[in-house]
């Protein structure tokens, strides 16, 4: 067990280190088997974060031609859903050089857009380098080359609980991990997640995107708007990362569908919408209701209300509701406008009690352009 910590908050929280990690080092301990006939009690490799990692390789197998064995991935207190998982390498002896491949439970790349080709194993760069320079260090004084193939029996199965059948990466899991090291907190993995979808996205000729926060705009915008969510890209809380990426990778227009509660926070400026980040939600409605000209006993209750869908009923009582919201959408416009230019911008913002609450300008023409598209493909046997 990796005894690594970080600050996170008031709490110290233990690292852990990923499944790239796990590659490496199992590769390099079958490697050392293979070469002097022995596995190691334990193998300690350095992580691109400047952390070692030492840990101990399991069902261990060598024969004359190859030698295979297990590292344990550790999530730290990130737990995700390869924790406990067991990486294996299977290494063998070749003329010259490194290859590395994956096996059995590795996820096999289908989609242009990631980080390895159409066809290669779902072993990321980061991870690739790792096991490159272990393998090469397990080579000095040795001649000849090391061929090292990575798997992960559970690996098919564990992939259905992640973005990899979204993404295009059939057959496993991805073998992942820039820095080696899996910090305890979700956000990165989170970004990372969103920056390759639309990576995908904008390679398969995607040019106005259909973006939602997850699961509650995913459902909204196909059962109530009747839109084809199937190249649509959820972000998480992470709308300002999902925009800059949307901008840097060249799409057209954006169009964001959320709950009233999550994207009227854009009208504060806050795009990373975690309740943990920032709300904001209260001074929203506070301010927008003062500038339509509510009076203090409404703005009292519009502080006190609990959540967006009774501050929206109180504006309805108070005959005020159209213009706040119409006051707040054009903020959240100039959010979303000022983040993502020169894309063009707009979102939906919808409740479960009201259905579409309202819209920032703009919205309606691209909601129109998403529908107009949706038609053509129907017309062309495409739905």
């Amino acid at each position: 067990m990796l005894e690594h910590y970080i600050a996170v908050g008031q709490q110290a929280m233990r690292c852990g280190y990923t499944t790239g990690t796990c590659a490496a080092a199992a590769a390099r301990a079958a490697a050392e088997a293979l070469l002097t006939g022995t596995f190691p009690a334990q193998v300690t490799i350095e992580t691109p974060a400047g952390v070692a990692v030492t840990v101990e390789p399991e069902d261990c197998t060598c024969s004359a031609g190859s030698a295979s064995c297990a590292v344990r991935k550790d999530g730290g207190d990130d737990i995700d859903v390869t924790h406990g998982a067991k990486i294996f390498a299977a290494v063998t002896r070749i003329p010259a050089g490194i290859e590395i491949d994956g096996g059995d439970g590795v996820g096999r790349v289908t989609k242009a857009g990631l980080d390895q080709p159409v066809g290669a194993a779902a072993i990321n760069t980061g991870p690739r380098r790792m096991i490159e320079k272990e393998l090469t260090e397990a080579l000095r004084g040795h001649g000849g080359g090391l061929r090292a193939v990575i798997s992960v029996p559970d690996g098919a199965a564990l992939a259905q609980k992640t973005f990899n059948p979204r993404l295009g990466i059939v057959g496993g899991i991805s073998i992942l991990g820039s820095t080696g090291i899996v910090r305890p907190m979700s956000r990165q993995a989170l970004v990372d997640t969103t920056r390759a979808e639309l990576s995908v996205r904008r390679s398969e000729g995607v040019a106005d995107l259909l973006l939602t926060p997850g699961n509650y705009g995913d459902a909204f915008a196909r059962e109530a708007l009747g839109l084809d969510m199937t190249k649509a890209v959820q972000c998480s809380n992470y709308i300002g990362e999902a925009l800059d990426d949307a901008v840097r990778l060249g799409f057209a227009s954006v169009l964001l569908i959320g709950h009233l509660g999550k994207l009227t926070k854009l009208a504060a400026g806050i795009t990373d919408t975690h309740s943990r980040t920032a709300d904001g939600r209260r001074e929203v409605f506070v301010t927008h209701a003062a500038l339509a000209g509510a009076d203090r006993a409404i703005l009292r209750r519009l502080y006190e209300a609990p959540t967006t869908d009774a501050a929206a009923a109180i504006l309805e009582e108070a005959g005020l509701r159209d213009p706040v919201l119409a006051s707040i959408a054009r903020a959240v416009g100039e959010t979303l406008t000022r983040r993502a230019a020169p894309l063009r911008a707009g979102a939906i913002l919808f409740s479960q009690a009201a259905g579409i609450s309202v819209m920032t300008p703009g919205a309606a023409e691209l909601l129109e352009k998403q529908r107009t598209m949706l038609d053509a493909a129907v017309r062309h046997g495409r739905p």
